[in-house]
């Protein structure tokens, strides 16, 4: 596999997205304040970030909106009274969950709205429904991507029956997606080869989502951009569901573009994050996530033991695998 770049060189087509608020709103349920959001979003102006995710495009039919935050709906107005017109600051995006979003509705049309990115996330088994939405946004004018979740999960074939399914869709990227933190570098790389054989030839970019579950998120980020990947998942202090991220403030420190700066992180961090941490929120490595990760299963277990201060780690482990 050919490499695109080295330690030393400049990726131009790379580009970052910060989603704090959006993987972050797992660990709170969504309940940042407004002080914390226009703090990340100067944040992320200043240091160059490319995208800022500022949550779900959640439907209001299934989830109660006294039981989260704001960011769990992402309404136009209310992104609009953080970024204003947006004139200097990163582009603004939102996730849309297959079967969780009444996106006919909610989505409007992108002249009207200050969203310019909609990134719709599925699973194997529902590529038609994703479709179908990919293609609604981009009628509406946005740009559109596409993650499939759990692909450690699938089997490959499937797999390239649903790649070459959405190449034929108006998607301008396309992610490979570790949600369970289950894999290596050399996997990722083997992936990206096998994304790029079907979304390189229909133009279609790729990016990568990564889980910290063992701790290699990071370096599946670099890993991928290495081979070409160019669209950059992350978050401050890895802030996420279960395990976390790639952390932000490592992507930044590591890209040579001088456009990206890691100061202004670092300052965000040291006023908003840590004060988040210390308030009791926990999201991170751990050995209980370690091990789902090892196991390639979901953290949904491992949420719930940690929350209960479970320190087992052999009998779960043994559970995992029975």
């Amino acid at each position: 596999m050919e490499l695109k770049g080295n330690l030393i060189s400049v990726r131009e087509d790379a580009r970052v997205l910060d989603a704090t608020l959006r993987d972050g709103g797992l660990v709170n349920d969504f309940f940042f304040t407004d002080e914390f959001v226009r703090s990340l979003y100067a944040a992320n102006t200043a240091a160059g970030v490319d995208y800022m995710e500022f949550g779900y495009k959640a439907s209001k039919a299934l989830f109660d909106r006294e039981k989260f935050g704001k960011w769990k709906f992402c309404d136009d107005e209310d992104i609009r009274a953080i970024v204003g017109e947006n004139e200097n600051g990163p582009k603004i995006s939102v996730m849309a969950d297959v079967g969780r979003c009444d996106y006919q509705q909610d989505i409007h049309p992108a002249a009207e709205s200050p969203i310019d990115m909609v990134r719709v996330a599925t699973y194997i088994d529902t590529i038609p429904e994703a479709i179908a939405m990919i293609e609604d946004a981009a009628k509406k004018g946005y740009e559109v991507t596409c993650n499939i979740m759990a692909i450690s999960n699938c089997q490959e074939s499937d797999l390239k029956i649903a790649l070459n399914m959405l190449a034929q869709s108006p998607i301008s990227t396309m992610y490979i997606v570790d949600s369970f933190g289950s894999l290596y570098p050399e996997e990722i790389r083997r992936l990206v080869d096998v994304y790029d054989g079907i979304m390189g030839p229909a133009g279609i970019k790729l990016g990568i989502h990564a889980h910290n579950n063992q701790q290699c998120a990071f370096a599946n980020t670099i890993e991928a951009l290495s081979v070409g990947v160019s669209y950059l998942d992350a978050t401050a202090l890895g802030m996420g569901r279960g395990a976390g991220n790639c952390s932000l403030e490592n992507l930044l420190g590591f890209l040579k573009n001088p456009r990206y700066k890691l100061d202004p992180m670092l300052r965000f961090i040291e006023k908003h994050m840590l004060p988040l941490r210390e308030s009791g929120l926990k999201w991170g490595y751990d050995l209980h996530y370690m091990l789902t990760g090892l196991t390639d299963q979901p953290p949904r277990t491992a949420i719930a033991a940690i929350k209960n201060g479970d320190t087992h780690y052999s009998d779960y482990y043994q559970m995992l695998l029975d």
